[in-house]
């Protein structure tokens, strides 16, 4: 006796409804996960160059400043920083700070497109011991609203620390 070896089209369609049943709630899941990675990625990177800019400016005895900066290169006027941000040697002590022909540009960042980034200042100023540094905050979110928004407290001291909520206990919201 011979068999025919396959699949019935009711195997076939049980398979098939498995795994769309599957990808649907694992999906959601995933791009959540994905985003939180983003976020997280983008909160390091400003973490750490706020203690490389307070570090820097006490090695170097100077003015060092982080500013949103789109093309790398200067300044932005606003309190957007989706774009990416610069740090620099501000030798002169502009304010708000700008990055002038021959201030030794240290870093430059660019974010990625699916994390917004807005900031209570224009600049962050950190200075050697004996001044105290800008305060402020930043707040990092998912442009599509997938993950809840956090956190990155600037203190006096140009120490940064990452907070969930606000020192009220509201939540951090991002504007559109």
């Amino acid at each position: 006796m011979h068999r025919n070896r396959g699949f019935t089209l009711y195997e076939l369609l049980m398979t098939v409804g498995l795994v769309a049943l599957l990808l649907a709630i694992g999906l959601p899941s995933f791009t959540a996960t994905l985003a939180r990675s983003r976020q997280a990625i983008e909160i390091n990177a400003l973490f750490h160059a706020v203690h490389l800019a307070r570090k820097e400016s006490i090695m170097r005895r100077k003015v060092v400043s982080l500013c949103p900066s789109a093309d790398g290169q200067r300044c932005d006027r606003g309190t957007d920083w989706s774009a990416g941000w610069i740090m620099f040697e501000n030798s002169d002590r502009d304010s708000p700070p700008q990055l002038d022909q021959g201030e030794l540009l240290l870093q430059r960042h660019h974010v990625a497109e699916d994390v917004l980034i807005q900031a209570n200042r224009r600049a962050f100023t950190l200075r050697a011991t004996f001044l105290r540094a800008t305060n402020g905050t930043f707040i990092v979110c998912d442009r599509l609203g997938r993950i809840p928004a956090k956190g990155l407290i600037v203190s006096y001291t140009g120490r940064p620390r990452v907070a969930l909520e606000r020192t009220n206990g509201s939540p951090y919201i991002c504007a559109d």
